[in-house]
């Protein structure tokens, strides 16, 4: 058994109460298959994407629910009556110290993602994700580095990555439908920001919500009701969340930096608003420049998001022959021709007199989840694991640092997972966790 990064069973029975700690303790084991093809699974979060994951995770055959961690007991209700069966926890320290699991899924709000994770790691157990991987960048990087050291399966919940659609522009840009590619223009409309002040006033917790354990390894506050942090407006908070480019940037990079063969980026800028003290602001432009790959041209590769209002210049949609951009998506500017990738639709290929009769490959879709829990028994690999999720994640949350400094460019260090030329930057890269709250490994 790995050693475990919890504390010790005395200290969560100090921390939860006895009530929480009823069922017998089992020590958790795990072979790189399970033996009898069964895949015991836990769920990290109890509505909203957590039952949307839970529920085709377990709408394959081979899954048992064994149970659930969910510091909100108002949302047990919905899961207890679709896997009545499932023991239920707050707190899923607790879940993992008592519970003999093959894999979990973690679909909680952003800040939990990596210290949960991770723990769930340390000990042997297999993990699918939600976007973003993480809060932070140096917590993707370790994410990365300790599935590969344990050889875990690893997916992160950028669900499209499968289907059709997105890996159809995959292998048209890869087979030099568009030629090499020379610019990429990518955006969400979404506005998950908030530059108003906040509010000044202190609320009482909801019955049956442990606001100590829903802050988890942020630093304590007082609760603001009203949707303000639980359960809706989370995305918006830099402390929980991480802003329209950490919601949609992961599904909608994805694509594009899976097609073109991004890696890290050199350098990233800011043209939009910075957050203020407590949200991240709207309306973002964010410029990358990336290394040049075998799918691009020579040099460099400028990739640039929008979101809120915001979308690329004049000159950009001159090329669309008419097609208007979609409500979120990307177009890629190659050599060749030019492609519109909506999230999530089929990919439009311009000029329309040079691709009217072109023959586009066959390309099916696979299941998201299912391609997880098969690769968990040892059938097959995930397409998302760590090893693509991480650097993706990396690349996406650069953005968020990047509004921090408005108008600067920002250069990168990628291996050395450090900004070079701007200092004050590295104190983005990485946050303490709250005392009490340290996972082994992070």
């Amino acid at each position: 058994m790995s050693a475990s990064p919890l504390p010790s069973r005395r200290d969560f029975l100090k921390f939860t109460g006895a009530a929480a700690v009823a069922a017998p303790f089992v020590t958790s084991h795990l072979l790189s298959a399970p033996p009898s093809g069964r895949v015991r699974h836990a769920s990290f979060g109890a509505a909203g994407m957590a039952m949307a994951d839970i529920s085709e995770i377990a709408s394959h055959p081979n899954v048992e629910v064994v149970a659930v961690a969910e510091v909100d007991s108002s949302r047990i209700a919905g899961f207890k009556k679709r896997f009545p069966d499932a023991r239920v926890y707050e707190d899923f320290r607790v879940l993992l110290e008592k519970e003999k699991l093959d894999s979990v899924n973690v679909s909680t709000p952003d800040h939990m993602h990596a210290p949960m994770a991770m723990a769930a790691m340390q000990r042997g157990i297999h993990v699918y994700g939600q976007k973003p991987l993480t809060h932070d960048l140096h917590e993707s990087r370790r994410l990365t580095e300790v599935a590969r050291k344990r050889k875990l399966v690893t997916q992160m919940g950028i669900q499209i990555h499968s289907a059709a659609e997105y890996r159809l522009a995959v292998e048209l840009v890869q087979s030099g439908a568009i030629g090499k590619i020379r610019e990429i223009h990518t955006w969400s409309s979404k506005d998950w920001g908030d530059n108003g002040a906040m509010p000044n006033r202190v609320d009482p917790v909801p019955a049956g919500l442990n606001w100590d354990l829903w802050l988890g390894v942020v630093a304590d506050r007082p609760f603001i009701g009203q949707g303000w942090y639980h359960p809706a407006n989370w995305r918006r908070r830099l402390d929980f969340g991480t802003g329209t480019f950490g919601d949609m940037g992961c599904h909608i990079f994805d694509p594009v930096f899976k097609a073109a063969g991004l890696t890290s980026p050199v350098s990233v800028r800011s043209e939009g608003a910075a957050p203020n003290s407590h949200s991240w602001a709207t309306n973002a432009v964010i410029r990358y420049v990336f290394p040049a790959t075998p799918f691009t041209v020579p040099g460099t590769i400028p990739v640039t998001w929008y979101d809120g209002n915001q979308r690329p210049p004049a000159e950009i949609r001159a090329q669309l022959e008419g097609h208007d951009y979609p409500d979120q998506g990307s177009v890629l500017i190659g050599t060749g021709g030019v492609m519109i990738v909506p999230h999530v639709g089929m990919p439009v290929l311009l000029p329309d007199a040079k691709f009217r009769d072109f023959k586009r490959p066959e390309v099916k879709g696979v299941n998201h989840w299912h391609q997880f829990v098969d690769a968990v028994r040892g059938v097959g690999r995930t397409s998302a694991n760590f090893d693509y999720a991480g650097p993706l994640t990396e690349a996406v949350l650069l953005g968020s640092v990047a509004t921090r400094f408005p108008q600067t460019t920002l250069e990168w260090n990628g291996k050395r997972l450090k900004f070079t030329n701007v200092k004050e930057a590295n104190q983005f890269v990485r946050r303490p966790y709250r005392k009490g709250w340290e996972i082994k490994g992070l």
